[in-house]
């Protein structure tokens, strides 16, 4: 099955073109049968839930497998770490390079807006790719961080300085609840699960296209999804939809690292991890400059 985030839709970890979805939970130990994408053979196999492992030809039990190239959970967290990096680095050099001042408002914005333009694009190609490229995944992050350099010093000069910083606490706040929440199995992901984040994360787009609609062709703010009290609580919704993706990348990195899932494959899980998380950021930041805006 494939996973998605609240905007894109990006292939699950695989290997020769096998998916590793939700039909399982890897416990302690190795999945269940006939679930791991990446098994092979004929059954029945006894050790069909170890793909990798082999069986002694002289005992009869099956030796633990010595691999090489598959994901482990410090590739994850290294690539992680290098895609937000850059984030934080282009929207460093926004801030301090593209000013939101009355001069040149107009024109950090045509920048911003441009640099949206072409995260997207470039995050829509390596959706449907076949297997991650890194170069497209660290470009995705650099513009990224540009058009989130130039919002966050806007909203920190125009509405208050304070709310971009809480903005990062918060979701710094919302990784570590939903981390914790999976890794005590206080969350679980599955099928069911993720129907039902899919249908709510498309409900929720669908309402801020028709608002963005209502607000480019008849003014104002739309149908109001972005201020006062419908705002808010869209900004909540938004949030925990967010929060509900993070569940759904955990899982994905959790059957990757149990499938043996190619390497490169942990750029995937960085890609993911990154959307989802500037997402949160940008609801995060929108509700509290409402909020901020209501005091």
């Amino acid at each position: 099955m494939r996973s998605s985030n609240p905007v894109f839709s990006r292939r699950g970890f695989s290997r020769d073109n096998g998916y590793a979805g939700f039909n399982a939970s890897p416990q302690a130990g190795a999945p269940a049968a006939g679930a791991n994408p990446y098994a092979q053979g004929t059954a029945p196999n006894p050790y069909a839930t170890n793909p990798y492992a082999q069986q002694d030809s002289q005992y009869g039990a099956p030796q633990a497998p010595v691999r090489s190239g598959v994901m482990t959970i410090d590739d994850v967290v290294t690539r992680t770490a290098l895609t937000l990096g850059t984030v934080v680095l282009g929207a460093a050099a926004a801030w301090a390079l593209l000013p939101v001042d009355e001069a040149n408002l107009g024109k950090s914005y045509g920048i911003a807006i441009g640099a949206a333009i072409v995260a997207f694009v470039l995050s829509l190609v390596q959706s449907f790719k076949r297997k991650p490229v890194p170069a497209l995944i660290i470009a995705y992050a650099a513009f990224e961080g540009v058009f989130l350099g130039v919002i966050s010093s806007a909203v920190s000069t125009y509405i208050s300085p304070g709310v971009v910083m809480q903005a990062v606490m918060g979701t710094m706040c919302v990784f570590a609840g939903v981390l914790i929440a999976y890794k005590m199995r206080w969350i679980r992901v599955t099928r069911r699960f993720y129907g039902f984040v899919m249908a709510a994360a498309m409900g929720f787009m669908l309402l801020m296209v028709v608002n963005l609609l209502f607000a480019a062709f008849g003014g104002g703010d739309g149908l109001g999804f972005r201020s006062g009290g419908l705002g808010i609580l869209f900004g909540v919704v938004g949030i925990l939809l967010g929060a509900c993706f993070l569940a759904l990348d955990f899982k994905q990195v959790e059957d990757g690292i149990a499938y043996g899932a190619p390497r490169e494959e942990s750029w995937l899980a960085a890609f993911g991890l990154t959307m989802t998380l500037v997402w949160i950021y940008l609801e995060m930041l929108r509700l509290l400059s409402i909020l901020s805006g209501d005091d």
